[in-house]
């Protein structure tokens, strides 16, 4: 499936250039785990001292490199560090199997590039319930090594992809304390996006220097604000990692500037706005504000509810103003809400207020909205100051294609 699927319509021109990170390098190989004729393995080492946070998915059935990847973070480490990630084989509900070529992997990495097994983090992504072959990613690992290169990170980035229809990355530079800090990152994900800690597989690297507490403590909460607040499908994966490697080379502590929060921020919110706009069969961006709400908690299970009800997805793919659609899906969240103090907005258009169509609305305004790519839904509660924003996308008939055939 990979590599045959047309490029998404919401897809950015090209794959951004990417500046070097001090203290990694890259390589990437065709090894054919399930693909043939493309990318599908890559191996990024990183610097002695590198510290490595991350999150991972909270489903119940979590992958074996996932639990893997969960019992290494932590702690103080001098050594360096490698991730090694393949596609077209998920190495989850693999049983026994999964466990036992997760630890093959790690060890035969460790051996190759004098690293203790420990500081080895592997994924996997693609097919679930297949035992993975792992002789097939060890065989390349010589290769790997020999071909490492710090500007391959555009190779790495292909080689994650399964059904993505483009390779995405994104960079920020930013000056602390008069030096320049910089942050390059990758991701890959189309379906099965719901994430309930990152989303998919995402790999961040910065040459700024922070310890593993701090930096972990950062990721986890820019995760919430960011791939957490994402979805196309409803469905978190058992895979879903986020993996962020700061090398320390740049020599700049980061650790209480709030410029490298907001840079690294902004990067892990265009990696998450990269995979909406690359959902399976997504034609369109939406973006859902929802404001006036008891608590923040209540406006994220408002927006949720509305970004994935499928009524409200397939309206927008139709390019329908069906407000009462999204009603019904604040209706149902759970969350608190009231009929009569509620708001709703498609793009600058007031469509409904207190319990009922506004006055000045003319349906003409909120369809021609609707025939943007980026599409708007903005819904007040009136009942207090918690506020989310929530990003989806359509739900088209390309998604049935799609995943109707996955394996085959």
């Amino acid at each position: 499936m990979a590599g045959t699927l047309p490029r998404s319509p919401l897809a950015p021109d090209h794959f951004p250039e990417l500046p070097i990170i001090d203290g990694v390098t890259f390589a990437a190989v065709e090894a054919g785990v399930r693909y043939s004729g493309r990318l599908d393995v890559m191996l990024a080492l990183c610097a002695p001292g590198t510290a490595i946070a991350g999150v991972f998915t909270k489903s119940a059935t979590r992958s074996a490199p996932v639990l893997d990847c969960q019992a290494k973070l932590g702690g103080k480490s001098d050594a360096g560090a490698a991730i090694l990630v393949n596609a077209g084989n998920a190495n989850a509900f693999t049983g026994r199997n999964g466990t036992d070529a997760v630890a093959t992997v790690v060890n035969r990495v460790a051996e190759a590039t004098d690293l203790p097994p420990n500081r080895v983090f592997t994924a996997s992504t693609g097919v679930i319930g297949e035992p993975l072959a792992h002789d097939r990613i060890t065989r390349h690992l010589s290769a790997l090594v020999t071909a490492q290169q710090p500007g391959a990170i555009a190779d790495a980035a292909a080689a994650i992809m399964t059904t993505d229809t483009y390779p995405k990355g994104a960079t920020q530079t930013v000056q602390v304390n008069g030096s320049d800090v910089r942050i390059s990152g990758i991701a890959k994900g189309s379906g099965m996006i719901a994430p309930d800690m990152a989303t998919m597989l995402v790999y961040i690297f910065t040459d700024a220097r922070m310890d593993q507490a701090a930096l972990q403590s950062l990721v986890s909460a820019t995760a919430d604000r960011t791939f957490n607040c994402i979805t196309v499908d409803s469905d978190t994966s058992t895979s879903d990692s986020l993996l962020v490697a700061a090398t320390g080379a740049s020599g700049v502590d980061v650790t209480h500037s709030d410029a490298f929060a907001d840079a690294l921020h902004a990067v892990m919110l265009d990696l998450a706005h990269q995979v909406v706009r690359d959902g399976e069969g997504a034609t369109k961006f939406v973006e859902i504000a929802v404001t006036g709400c008891v608590d923040d908690a209540a406006a994220r299970t408002h927006g949720l509810s509305v970004a994935n009800s499928p009524l409200v997805k397939t309206a927008i793919a139709g390019e329908d103003p069906n407000w009462g659609r999204v009603v019904m899906a604040v209706g149902k969240s759970g969350a608190p809400a009231d009929r009569d103090t509620l708001s709703i907005w498609f793009g600058d258009t007031l469509v409904a207020e207190r319990g009922w169509v506004s006055p000045t609305y003319r349906e003409e305004d909120a369809a021609a909205h609707m025939k943007n790519d980026h599409i708007r839904i903005r819904v007040d509660c009136g009942m207090g100051d918690g506020n989310a924003t929530i990003w989806t996308c359509d739900l088209t008939h390309g998604y049935i294609d799609i995943n109707a055939d996955y394996r085959s």
